[in-house]
């Protein structure tokens, strides 16, 4: 009876609004919506598996080097399944905050709920500071990284700037990320994204098997517990993506229908970063440890340029899906969440950016910076705090009681939640954020003794008179 109620409330609104708006222009709303407005489960599908392999897609041969290839493969398995718990967490507490608030008849037609507002009117406004700080550093780390990977690819396909420069001009496109209202606007270019990435992962696997192992290919990894835990903990990142999954199921018509879409989603982006990975791996073995982007280590033809734009395509979209949770927050912050004006938002938005363009000048490391955020800023913000959270939501017998969605019996009921929940805490707190903070940052400060802040062009080879 309950789960009925609440798909009727949580449907509804969304329904509403949809009729709202497609009544008077109807063709061109239609094809709005075609393009333009999604909200199906295929929708919040996309948005996942495009969301979660991008640049990091080009680092995890770098980070097998690090690993080597069984350990590899074993901690994709295994942080890909965490992750998918963790993001399965997420959206158990989203469900059971939006209901209690509809029952207290709140509207979120014009407000776009995010995770820091599920912790403050779950568990208060401690957990909300500290969800916000953690989500909103990490999503200003994540647009980074994306600008990053953007100078680092398209330079591989025009040397002729260096790949600071670069970044000042890929800043000023994503900038136009501020014009896309919301997730709901991301359904052509989520399909499109991950179509790309789907060549792209499939070009590193075979291009690596047709050009075979280069002359004197050598398998040393795992050499030393720096680099080992170094890549264990861009895996970690990779599997991490889900810090924008209350944003995503917000989109969603029906979001209690959200709960094993990002598992599905993990599985098929394994069957692109496995065999991408290893296949890299093999044909360049160590070489990988001083050439974190895969690209820049398969000859130049047709098919890799074509792999460098649609990458920096999906680049652009990615940093929209990092970026817009930051953006929604600063309207917020700023009082225009709610208005209806696309170019008051957009322009209210700008700032936002240019930290964001500014910190990828400073430290251009693509690879270890991702390594780096993964330890210090995954490993709470999508690990240990969704599985802290959702032990404390239901720790009193009567919040078990009345939960909306209660854990299913296949894995033990509360029980096995809460067990399971204990080891993700134990384990990402000692192994991700311990070992691997201890690792990264290492790693990431041998790159700023190596080649300074603010370095003009990082990784690039001597140019040839």
């Amino acid at each position: 009876m309950a789960s009925e109620k609440v798909e009727t409330v949580i449907a509804g609104n969304y329904v509403e609004m949809e009729r709202e708006e497609g009544d008077s222009k109807s063709s061109e709303s239609k094809l709005s919506r075609y393009f333009w407005h999604g909200g199906s489960v295929y929708d919040a599908w996309f948005s996942c598996a495009s969301n979660q392999v991008a640049q990091v897609l080009l680092t995890l041969p770098y980070s097998f080097s690090q690993l080597g290839l069984l350990s590899g493969i074993i901690f994709q398995l295994f942080y890909g399944l965490m992750g998918s718990w963790t993001a399965y967490l997420i959206s158990i507490l989203y469900v059971e905050y939006r209901t209690r608030k509809e029952r207290e008849k709140v509207d979120f037609r014009n407000h776009v709920i995010q995770w820091f507002e599920v912790l403050d009117g779950l568990l208060g406004k401690h957990w909300r500071n500290v969800g916000l700080l953690f989500n909103c550093t990490f999503l200003l780390f994540g647009s980074v990284i994306q600008l990053i990977a953007c100078a680092s690819n398209i330079y591989y396909v025009n040397d002729n700037l260096d790949k600071r420069t670069w970044t000042y001009i890929f800043g000023a496109c994503c900038a136009t990320t501020v014009f896309i209202p919301s997730f709901h606007n991301y359904r052509i270019w989520s399909f499109l994204g991950l179509m790309m990435t789907t060549y792209t992962a499939w070009y590193l696997t075979i291009a690596s098997l047709v050009n075979g192992q280069i002359d004197g290919v050598t398998h040393s990894a795992p050499t030393n517990m720096v680099l080992y835990f170094t890549g264990a903990t861009n895996i970690l990142y990779t599997f991490g993506g889900h810090a924008v999954t209350v944003e995503i199921m917000h989109a969603m018509w029906k979001p209690q229908k959200f709960k094993l879409i990002y598992l599905i989603a993990t599985l098929y982006v394994l069957t692109l970063t496995l065999p991408s990975a290893s296949a890299v791996y093999w044909a360049f073995g160590d070489k990988l440890l001083t050439h974190s982007n895969a690209l820049s280590l398969l000859p130049r033809t047709g098919f890799r340029d074509t792999a460098v734009v649609l990458m920096l395509i999906h680049q652009f979209i990615t940093f929209g899906f990092a970026c817009t949770p930051l953006y929604f927050v600063w309207e917020k912050f700023i009082g225009v969440h709610e208005t209806k004006s696309v170019l008051k938002r957009a322009l209210v938005r700008l700032p936002v950016v240019i930290p964001i363009w500014f910190l990828a000048i400073i430290f251009p490391f693509f690879g270890p910076i991702n390594s780096t955020v993964g330890s210090l800023l995954v490993s709470f913000t999508v690990y240990i705090i969704p599985a802290l959270a959702h032990m404390v939501t239901f720790a009193s017998a009567s919040a078990r009681e009345n939960a909306v969605e209660r854990p299913p019996s296949m894995i033990g009921g509360w029980v096995g939640s809460y067990s399971m929940n204990g080891f993700v805490v134990a384990w990402v707190l000692v192994v991700g954020f311990g070992f691997g903070g201890w690792a990264s940052m290492l790693n990431f400060i041998q790159q700023i003794d190596t080649f300074g802040l603010f370095t003009k062009c990082y990784q690039c080879p001597p140019h040839k008179a």
